[in-house]
């Protein structure tokens, strides 16, 4: 089952046009319709509250202000949604929320049960603001956003290597809160992550 993001809306080409000519009542239905989305993401990305408020607001006024750069070869949520990861990583850089941290451990455990998919959503949530920001970042761009390893080392300005372990990482890590004596049985899917 392929990922769903809450950015898959959408936008109309006649809202879109307006707020390229900086129609602020264009941009205000745009903010509406992807206030929720944007803020969630941006939650994910950086863990804090007071940071993904932060953010929502600066993507969203750099969507206003760059409007006219989009070129319309990818859906206007695409285009959206990437300004919002843009900044949510800058913060992290730019405030040093562990961008870059990792776990000890470099194992990768691709063949371990998933709880996730029996958690609720109070205990995944705490589960994955336990994460890393890296770490948490990367595995909500993959499963959720349903980004690829290349999209993801390039917004952090890494290698797909630095991807694909932060992902094996996250994976055994929020497996490890979840479940921390469960025997290793079943393959890996995710699909349930998106839900929390």
């Amino acid at each position: 089952m392929k990922p769903y993001s809450s950015f898959q809306q959408h936008v109309e080409p006649e809202l879109i046009a307006r707020l390229r000519r900086r129609d602020l009542a264009a941009f205000e239905r745009i903010y509406r319709q992807f206030e929720r989305a944007a803020w969630t993401l941006a939650l994910r990305l950086t863990g804090r509250v007071d940071v993904a408020q932060e953010v929502l607001q600066d993507s969203m006024l750099k969507a206003y202000e760059h409007a006219a750069q989009y070129r319309g070869d990818a859906p206007f949520s695409a285009w959206l949604r990437k300004l919002v990861v843009n900044e949510a990583l800058m913060r992290l850089r730019r405030d040093r929320l562990h961008v870059f941290e990792v776990f000890d451990d470099t194992r990768a455990d691709v063949d371990a049960s998933e709880p996730w998919t029996r958690a609720d959503a109070v205990t995944l949530d705490r589960a994955l603001n336990r994460l890393p920001d890296t770490a948490r970042a990367v595995l909500w761009l993959y499963h959720v956003e349903g980004c690829t390893h290349i999209e993801i080392a390039e917004q952090f300005g890494r290698t797909v290597s630095f991807s694909k372990s932060q992902l094996a990482r996250a994976t055994r890590r929020l497996r490890e809160m979840l479940e921390p004596h469960a025997e290793v049985t079943t393959p890996c899917t995710m699909n349930s992550i998106s839900s929390a």
